[in-house]
């Protein structure tokens, strides 16, 4: 299984906090099948500056880490970046490494507020849209106007975006509303990819295997390994070829 959004970087967001946590949850993941990560932390103006040319020797010195103790597991980075207007000079500046392409357009994920969506977020989707970049917004599931109301989505969906949900939320790790808002997206074919969004190995550990088993009484097994391996593949393989 293909892992697109989860934070094992050790001490740069509220992620790991060291790497012997780092190498921990990796750990972890391998034991889940997860064979290959994107690091995504977080890139959210005025808290988190995790921007592209940083975030590189971070991953790189994270992957020698990995080979020394001989965990298998194969890593890249990107970021989960926070809905904001610096995304539009990020952009330009090269400050945002992409998830990877999806139909020929770069795939940026993106965050949401937890508790709302900003009034004109769907405008700086349809400019990233118009500008080749396909938003992918990171665990709707979990944001409360989400919570309350499905059609809060909906837009975004029928504007192009893609959709990550949390494993976790699936199989129930984030409270039945959670997993029922996502059981709902997953019967309306509106999630690309399931990811981890792994924080720390206790209380949001580094495991997709959970929720592909739930996503699949829904969509079925070949669909549920799609969630976590085909279209993970299709969208970051480039990171990897690259490596």
């Amino acid at each position: 299984m293909i892992d697109l959004h989860c934070h094992l970087l050790p001490g740069i967001d509220d992620g790991a906090g060291d790497l012997a946590t780092a190498l921990d949850m990796a750990r972890m993941a391998v034991a889940d099948g997860i064979t290959h990560a994107v690091l995504t932390p977080h890139l959210h103006g005025g808290r988190w500056d995790n921007r592209a040319a940083e975030v590189k020797g971070h991953c790189e010195a994270f992957a020698r880490a990995l080979t020394e103790h001989d965990i298998p597991l194969e890593v890249s980075y990107s970021a989960e970046v926070r809905i904001g207007p610096e995304i539009l000079s990020w952009i330009p500046a090269g400050d945002i490494r992409f998830l990877g392409s999806w139909e020929g357009r770069k795939v940026l994920l993106l965050e949401l507020p937890h508790g709302q969506i900003p009034p004109g977020s769907d405008k700086l989707t349809g400019w990233l849209l118009n500008n080749g970049i396909q938003p992918m917004i990171a665990h709707p599931e979990r944001n409360k106007f989400v919570l309350r109301d499905l059609a809060a989505i909906e837009p975004f969906v029928e504007q192009g975006c893609l959709l990550q949900v949390t494993a976790g939320s699936v199989a129930g790790g984030f409270g039945e509303p959670a997993r029922e808002r996502a059981i709902e997206l997953l019967a309306r074919n509106w999630v690309t990819i399931l990811a981890s969004d792994a924080h720390s190995s206790q209380w949001r550990p580094p495991v997709l295997s959970e929720g592909r088993e739930a996503a699949s009484a829904v969509v079925g097994e070949d669909q549920a390994w799609q969630l976590v391996h085909g279209r993970p593949w299709k969208i970051a393989e480039q990171h990897f070829e690259a490596a």
